[in-house]
């Protein structure tokens, strides 16, 4: 009796995670559209607008690989959150006046990141997993 409810759990579970990914995907194409729209509209894309379509891409990227792997790339959404962090220090830098402590912040936010998925790569080729999940 346990093994059909664990069953019935594990694919409705599964049944979540592929609708929500679809959910993220469908939304995150949408959010670019209108970025792009945007774009379009204004007649010009600042630097901070690309990397906003970056984000994009690596929100997409990391959907694919989920679907492909059964995987959540963990170094994606590090890779998301440095190039939010790098969309933020370029909005601090066109504000006036300049708030050095809050670049300072955000520049060592930016590179505890970094080393940590730099410490990311280094242990997963130094140590790959040799565990494989049988999860659908």
């Amino acid at each position: 009796m346990n093994e059909h409810i664990d069953q019935i759990g594990n694919i409705l579970v599964a049944l979540f995670h592929r609708l929500a990914l679809f959910g993220i995907g469908a939304a995150t194409v949408w959010a670019a559209g209108w970025t792009f729209a945007e774009f379009f509209t204004q007649h010009h894309a600042t630097v901070a607008d690309l990397l906003l379509l970056f984000i994009y891409l690596e929100i997409g990227a990391m959907v694919g690989i989920y679907f492909k792997t059964n995987h959540m790339p963990v170094r994606f959404l590090m890779y998301i959150a440095i190039t939010a962090l790098t969309r933020h220090m370029i909005n601090l830098m066109s504000a006036m006046p300049v708030n050095v402590l809050e670049m300072i912040s955000v520049a060592g936010s930016t590179l505890a990141i970094t080393l940590s998925v730099l410490i990311m790569r280094f242990t997963s080729a130094r140590f790959p997993s040799d565990k494989k999940d049988d999860v659908a």
